[in-house]
């Protein structure tokens, strides 16, 4: 009996409307900033562990081995800009 009201409901009330409209707007926000940061993290994951094995036998390459494992978070950034484009 609930589906089937569901499956039928019409809304025509604007504020609801306009209510439905920004939360998939936010939802789609959270998706962008969440798909990032987990792309993120999993690059780091490699990097991460690969810069740790290059820095055990080699200390000169600490500084670059640092930048690497700082590029990704870029990605991030770029979810973020993604997320205030769709709310605003």
């Amino acid at each position: 009996m609930a589906i089937e009201n569901l499956t039928t409901l019409q809304i025509t009330d604007p504020a609801v409307l306009k209510a439905a409209a920004w939360g998939m707007r936010a939802i789609a926000a959270a998706i962008a900033i969440s798909a990032t940061g987990f792309a993120a993290a999993w690059a780091e994951l490699s990097i991460g562990s690969a810069a740790v094995g290059a820095t055990a036998e080699n200390k000169d390459v600490f500084g670059m081995v640092l930048l690497l494992t700082v590029i990704p978070e870029t990605i991030v950034i770029f979810g973020l800009v993604v997320a205030l484009l769709l709310l605003f």
